[in-house]
């Protein structure tokens, strides 16, 4: 039976229809056709195969050029604002694993240093540890122990820093099975380069395009870069759009320059950067100004300090 004609009301290999006493599974590869049996399902396999490796194919890119609502950062748990690309604009608390914008943590710090009062997280509320490294270890290793991806992904950064890829590898895997769009980016790294596992080209590029899904900025860059590389300008432009999209200056410095050698048009263009601004300017608010400002002063006194 030819998968023009099938009904998909009917098995695509035997032709029985669904009724009362016959359940019929749908091919979970592309969703065109269903089967009374797995028997079935393999002996159409030889005729189903081709167009189905097409659709699902045609699925994937579906789920892979949509999109995403936000980057993997998400918003600020404290003002709902749209998270900085640049982590050096927030920073991570090792009580609750919450990754929190620098003008939340200014404000809060500026309020307790008003009303004298000893410093908590501006999320949980938790005290905040002494400089003891020890006593951050055993907080952040609370959070490893609850299964927080975000604290087994920075465990496994700490892994990789101390140059123990395998334990990086174990960690960063643990954090991607739990969703952590991150994670797959750093496991994508891993697989490219053989640290902590053997190398990989089919698994770097699954882990690529799971955080290119799930937000990754920077995987939707790469994946653009890899797509032109490899002569797929179409989809490579599309690739640096969406990451553009969501404020990846990167990206529009490649739209610039695949504009003026005809890569894309200047109205694809234009809109890319459109969306960039939109992007960037949601990430601004007075506290942050006022917090990017105030450690700049910081950090240009201590260099001050530094230099004498």
């Amino acid at each position: 039976m030819s998968d023009n004609a099938v009904n998909i009301s009917c098995c695509a290999s035997c032709g029985v229809a669904e009724v009362d006493d016959v359940r019929l599974k749908n091919c979970t590869a592309c969703y065109l056709v269903k089967y009374c049996s797995v028997k079935c399902q393999k002996d159409h396999r030889p005729k189903h195969k081709r167009i189905c490796k097409k659709r699902a194919a045609e699925l994937r890119d579906e789920i892979l050029f949509k999109q995403p609502e936000s980057s993997h950062f998400g918003d600020c748990p404290i003002c709902i604002l749209p998270m900085p690309l640049d982590v050096k604009k927030s920073s991570m608390t090792a009580c609750c694993s919450k990754r929190i914008c620098d003008g939340c943590v200014y404000t809060n710090q500026k309020r307790e240093f008003e009303e004298r009062l000893g410093r908590k997280c501006p999320f949980c509320r938790q005290p905040v540890p002494t400089e003891e490294e020890s006593e951050k270890y055993r907080m952040s290793m609370k959070r490893v122990e609850a299964n927080d991806p975000v604290a087994l992904c920075q465990k496994g950064f700490e892994q990789y820093r101390k140059g123990d890829y395998c334990s990086a590898f174990n960690y960063h895997s643990r954090a991607a099975e739990l969703g952590d769009m991150e994670a797959h980016y750093q496991l994508a790294i891993l697989y490219h380069f053989g640290e902590g596992v053997e190398k990989d080209e089919k698994k770097r590029l699954y882990h690529l395009e799971e955080a290119a899904i799930g937000g990754h900025p920077g995987a939707r860059h790469k994946f653009g870069c890899l797509e032109g590389m490899n002569g797929r300008t179409e989809r490579a432009a599309k690739h640096l759009i969406i990451a553009a999209s969501m404020g990846h200056d990167g990206s529009i410095k490649f739209l610039l320059d695949s504009c003026r050698s005809g890569g894309i048009s200047k109205d694809d263009l234009a809109a890319a950067l459109r969306a960039h601004k939109a992007a960037v300017d949601a990430t601004k608010s007075p506290q942050r100004e006022a917090a990017e400002e105030y450690y700049r002063i910081l950090r240009d006194t201590i260099d001050a300090e530094n230099s004498n």
